[in-house]
């Protein structure tokens, strides 16, 4: 399928639940004296790098970033927490700054990632932390949610499912035979998704002012994809994603059991995750804090102020200061 035939099909309308818009006096604008840090740990002789800042004795928040990008999405964000809080974002294999072993080398599948960054929190001596969550970040985080629910103080989900009905979209069309028939054909359908147009879309369908949506960012993720091999780790990241819906039941039981403090902050006109799959999350987490935000996928682009004066205050009432 070309390109224009995959945008084509991505821009189709999809449920959107009408919700108030995040008010100015949920922004916050911290003047951050914390130096962001840039470092590289080695996890089972795999470079790891990641985005540190904060005091080292402060409530840690462990960012986990989405598809197509790394921690850079969260650049704006870092900086309004890092006063209060130790902030840690790495990339996953593959993406962004850190490795990109060859296929044959490194199996690059959501259970993988999730042990990577499940023995990168070790090798920094996290015992204990908060989750954000978006994309790609929800099924590595809850996987190590999971397994380690003594860690995890909260949870911050941005546009990252955990719901069949969050997947129930004609996004997610093209993926579904791909799971079913791994085939090249249906695996040349998924291709398009890893060209700068459609990396283009992610970032611009569904913000409300694509003035305040920097071009930056698509750049620089599609040039990460340009790398030789790169394309072929997306494609088999996307057959690995249909591992993904079979764990829901467990972990939807994580929540009803262990009840970890949930703040949703959700871009509500997201074309890939629609706010179908926001809503499902308060049948198990009854007291979770949820907003819908008007904006898309990428809702930090738009809104970084209001998500951080979200989290400043979820965290003040929910994960207690060292």
């Amino acid at each position: 399928m070309k390109t224009t035939r995959i945008l084509a099909a991505l821009s189709l309308a999809v449920l959107v639940h009408a919700a108030p818009v995040a008010s100015a006096k949920d922004a916050v604008n911290v003047a951050s004296t914390a130096t962001v840090e840039y470092r590289t740990v080695k996890v089972d002789g795999v470079n790891v790098f990641y985005r540190e800042a904060g005091p080292k004795n402060a409530p840690v928040l462990l960012l986990l970033h989405g598809f197509p990008t790394s921690s850079q999405m969260f650049r704006n964000l870092i900086p309004q927490l890092a006063d209060r809080y130790r902030v840690i974002a790495p990339d996953y294999p593959g993406y962004g700054q850190s490795d990109m072993p060859p296929m044959d080398k490194f199996t690059y599948s959501f259970d993988n990632l999730a042990k990577v960054i499940d023995k990168f929190t070790e090798q920094l001596g996290l015992t204990r932390y908060a989750l954000y969550v978006q994309d790609y970040g929800a099924p590595i985080g809850y996987r190590i949610a999971h397994a380690h629910p003594e860690r995890v103080t909260a949870i911050v989900v941005q546009n990252g499912n955990a719901y069949d009905e969050g997947i129930a979209n004609d996004f997610w069309d093209p993926a579904r035979a791909y799971w079913k028939d791994k085939t090249v054909a249906n695996g040349d359908k998924l291709r398009p998704l890893f060209e700068l147009p459609a990396t283009k879309w992610q970032y611009s369908e569904g913000a409300r002012n694509i003035a305040r949506v920097s071009p930056d960012p698509a750049i620089l993720d599609q040039a990460y994809m340009d790398r030789p091999g790169n394309k072929d780790i997306q494609l088999e990241m996307f057959y690995s994603y249909g591992t993904n819906p079979g764990h829901y039941p467990e972990w939807q039981a994580y929540f009803r059991k262990y009840q970890p403090p949930m703040l949703i902050v959700w871009g509500k006109n997201d074309k890939i995750f629609p706010p179908a799959g926001a809503h499902p999350y308060l049948r198990d987490l009854p007291k979770a804090e949820l907003h819908l935000l008007d904006t898309g996928h990428f809702a930090l682009e738009e809104d970084s102020q209001v998500i951080a004066g979200y989290i400043r205050n979820f965290m003040a009432k929910n994960v207690k200061a060292k």
